[in-house]
């Protein structure tokens, strides 16, 4: 799969190519799904599959802090996508350009000029270019004079449930972990480096690995048993910590500890995953760090049972 950052490194295509444009937040069962059948177009037609996304995404653009919290940053959605059927992944910058841009000189510079679309495949409730003008009713409109054809996404079901990144997230905001995978079809997970925190979890006797969240909110918020990977190709158990730390620091930055049980090692800078698998409870307040201590214990007996109950099952 080939990357290509910008209307800038996009070379007019002479052949054409199939195309789907979305944000591809989580990159759910209802996006995959998208993905196979524009990739079946596009060997009927013996065009290359191209996908379009945005980053920002558009509504961080707009709304700032107040946008909904991703699901993925953009390194953790370039991983998964370069796994499925897509020949190239077009990420457009969203900024003031881009937001003024004439929807119908879009699709005439864009989509017919430079990437020569023969087939385009987006949701019917699609809205794009200045004022949001740009619609599927246009796109049809222009694909009939250019000679493109334009297919809707669908609504994809899971047991009577339209999956969305928004019903995922608002799965994840109410700690149903098993929903938020059922309709991400794989455990929900946060990847980033490793990094130096305050070593405040050491004086306590709970070591923990800090991870960079690079993210301005996010959907989980509280603690949850986990599973680490990327380090030897092994899975690691622990319990994690996402949240602004109200006992010890009460800031407004969202942090994701770590801690590995039965684990000591030096992993600073290494890029892992976290693997979220069962929420224990809320963010709380402790009047002091023994009383934080003391709910460790518990957080950490009880992450172990869950984990235990979900390794037999599985």
């Amino acid at each position: 799969m080939r990357l290509i950052r910008g209307l800038s490194h996009l070379e007019p295509s002479k052949k054409g190519c199939v195309l789907t444009i979305g944000n591809f937040d989580g990159l759910h069962l209802g996006h995959r799904a998208v993905i196979k059948k524009l990739a079946e177009r596009g060997e009927k037609l013996a065009l290359p599959v191209v996908v379009m996304t945005f980053e920002p995404q558009p509504l961080e653009y707009f709304l700032g802090e107040n946008a909904p919290s991703r699901l993925m940053r953009l390194r953790e959605k370039v991983i998964p996508f370069a796994k499925l059927p897509v020949d190239d992944l077009v990420i457009l910058r969203f900024n003031q350009h881009l937001a003024n841009y004439d929807a119908e000189q879009f699709i005439a510079d864009v989509l017919v000029k430079q990437l020569n679309v023969k087939h385009l495949v987006v949701g019917d409730d699609f809205h794009f270019g200045k004022a949001r003008r740009g619609n599927f009713a246009m796109l049809k409109d222009k694909g009939a004079l250019f000679g493109f054809d334009v297919e809707d996404t669908g609504s994809y079901q899971i047991d009577g449930l339209r999956v969305s990144s928004t019903l995922i997230r608002d799965a994840l905001g109410d700690g149903n972990l098993a929903l938020a995978e059922k309709l991400l079809g794989c455990c929900y997970s946060v990847c980033g480096r490793v990094a130096h925190g305050d070593k405040r979890g050491r004086t306590i006797g709970y070591p923990t690995a800090n991870i960079q969240m690079f993210r301005k909110n996010t959907p989980v918020n509280g603690v949850f048993a986990v599973t680490l990977t990327g380090i030897d190709d092994r899975e690691f158990d622990g319990v994690a910590n996402v949240g602004t730390r109200p006992t010890v620091d009460g800031g407004d930055k969202v942090i994701l500890e770590v801690y590995l049980f039965d684990f000591d090692r030096e992993i600073y800078g290494h890029y892992v995953e976290v693997h979220f698998k069962q929420k224990i409870r809320d963010e709380m307040r402790f009047q002091s760090l023994d009383e934080l201590k003391a709910q460790i214990v518990k957080d950490v007996a009880e992450a172990k049972a869950a984990l235990a109950n979900k390794h037999h099952s599985s």
